[in-house]
């Protein structure tokens, strides 16, 4: 049965999705399971986690069922595990896919795997229900993905347990100084030494605690893999750098999947957010395509990222992989270009930055202009931009207002480079199964929303006007952003659709803006794209709402 889809509620309420043959670039009859019905088990109800999937799914014809919004993860509040389990018994029977996150089904989310307390033999019992579904639906393709516990860049109290935000700084040096004794020896005793008894004990030994508790997880998710339970195997790792925990038990990790032989279907790669995305990709169109990767310098595949423990060229490779795709060896054998906006040398925080950002190392221009060439030859262009983290560059998107924006096959700039990425190469993956243009046009301009328009340029507008607020809670001050967001979002979204979007047979209607959490790092931003004529509950592109759905924040 076909069906609509929620975003912010959700749930899916039962209508069907029209599909569109007529100017669509990408639409296609290559093979892919564009009637696929997929579970999908994220790891919180942010858009980018929760609602892009849902939206790529459905420019394909696929259904992307979620469970509802009481049962998953808000911010540091445990999902309902109980209610996700009874959740997934109750559809796997009738689902050819399911795509889930190990932390929300064994500890009630991402964030929340970091600061439950739940032990090591409950997030265990909680896994066997991966072998539930699958023995009630023995053909059922279950895509599994964990995150490798981070170490934080910044001391943030909410997204790690509370002491972080006091000790963050001495954790993350006990950390590198961990790694570095474990790698290279009595060296570095010293430096461990000291970095151990800088941290109360009994806070590392939480702390430390944690980790193992999720190793051992991701250690029995190896298992699974090993024993066919498993289709598909991703652990990522969350904001990583060279010397750490986080690759310390990278190496404990690979280590197993040495002994089990599994490497065929398991990725560990950085990485965390994108992952249901990738996932989907696979899911949906399970065979091996080639991809040409452009950069914006000759020497982008060598830029330093800030989140990622590997150079970009490697970070592509890897998330290549996860979707299911292999470098090209020319544009023209290639499924999709995915043209990727690097730093000249390596990331920065602020923009402009002439250091080691926009550099003479590239050349924007011309960049562009291969992407404007690309879309000219009818070849489907996924565009990652990866200059800084956390939006779009303001340059790259000046540049782009000459390209025909709406006929890209993806674009995506939000967060960390692994995040971008793994974003563009699931909408690169999945362009040729789109059969539902105005799906492809919500899902697309969702992404130039969030990742251009709120956190390219209107999210540091809105901190200066509140008066700088702390990055990690917003306090009383939530409802006056919430209140200020849509003004300030409205037209600049309308400026997009009637420049890039308006005038092929589609109409946006926007719904009201507001913050994901009470903090400024995401937001969530209603809109619905329509074929003209189309029943009013039918279509959507990035979100559909329908009228008697109870709402919630995220």
């Amino acid at each position: 049965m076909g069906r609509g889809f929620i975003v912010g509620v959700r749930s899916w309420q039962g209508v069907g999705a029209r599909s569109w043959q007529g100017s669509c670039r990408f639409c296609s009859t290559l093979p892919g399971m564009t009637n696929a019905r997929v579970l999908l088990i994220p790891p919180d109800t942010r858009p980018p986690t929760l609602d892009l999937p849902v939206g790529l799914g459905r420019m394909t014809g696929a259904v992307v069922d979620v469970p509802p919004a009481r049962a998953l993860p808000e911010f540091f509040t445990p999902g309902d595990t109980g209610a996700l389990r009874g959740w997934l018994l109750e559809r796997a029977a009738g689902a050819d896919a399911l795509i889930v996150c190990l932390e929300t089904v064994c500890l009630g989310g991402m964030i929340p795997a970091r600061r439950v307390t739940d032990g090591l033999d409950v997030a265990l019992a909680r896994l066997e229900v991966l072998r539930e579904a699958r023995a009630l639906n023995p053909t059922l393709r279950i895509y599994a993905f964990g995150v490798i516990v981070r170490v934080a860049h910044d001391n943030d109290p909410h997204e790690e347990k509370a002491y972080y935000g006091q000790w963050g700084r001495e954790l993350r040096a006990f950390s590198d100084a961990f790694d570095r004794h474990a790698r290279h020896g009595e060296a570095h005793r010293e430096a461990l030494e000291a970095a151990r008894a800088a941290v109360p004990a009994e806070v590392l030994a939480d702390w430390v605690g944690t980790r193992e508790r999720n190793r051992a997880l991701h250690l029995a998710a190896l298992d699974l893999l090993a024993d066919g339970t498993l289709e598909h195997l991703c652990l990522t790792l969350d904001d990583t750098t060279p010397y750490g925990l986080a690759a310390f038990d990278r190496r404990m990790l690979e280590a197993r999947a040495d002994e089990l032989g599994v490497w065929e279907r398991l990725d560990v790669y950085p990485g965390a957010d994108e992952v249901p995305c990738a996932l989907l990709a696979r899911a949906l169109r399970p065979e091996v395509v080639p991809v040409w990767v452009r950069y914006s310098g000759v020497g982008g595949a060598g830029a330093e990222l800030l989140y990622e423990d590997r150079p970009a060229g490697e970070l592509v490779r890897a998330h290549l992989r996860a979707a299911g795709c292999v470098l090209a060896d020319s544009p023209a054998g290639a499924a999709f270009i995915l043209a990727v906006n690097t730093p000249g040398v390596r990331q920065a925080h602020r923009q402009p930055d002439f250091g080691t950002v926009d550099t003479p190392h590239r050349h924007l221009p011309a960049f562009v202009d291969a992407v404007r060439a690309d879309l000219r030859a009818g070849r489907a262009v996924s565009v990652a931009d990866i200059a800084y983290p956390n939006g779009a560059e303001a340059r790259l998107w000046t540049l782009m207002q000459g390209l025909p924006l709406a006929q890209l096959a993806g674009f995506s700039a939000w967060n960390t480079a692994g995040n971008t990425l793994g974003s563009a190469v699931a909408f690169g993956k999945l362009a040729a199964l789109v059969t539902d243009r105005a799906g492809h046009a919500g899902a697309l301009l969702a992404r130039v929303v969030d990742d251009v328009l709120y956190q390219g340029e209107v999210r540091s507008l809105l901190r200066a006007e509140l008066g700088q607020p702390s990055p990690f809670d917003l306090g009383e001050q939530l409802h006056a952003a919430d209140r200020r967001l849509p003004e300030l979002m409205a037209p600049r979204v309308q400026a997009v659709w009637e420049r890039h979007f308006a005038g092929r047979g589609l109409t946006l209607e926007l719904g009201e803006a507001r913050l994901a959490w009470p903090r400024l790092f995401t937001g969530v931003f209603p809109l619905t794209v329509r074929s003209a004529g189309v029943d009013d509950r039918q279509v959507a592109g990035g979100i559909v709402r329908m009228a008697d759905a109870p709402q919630k924040n995220s």
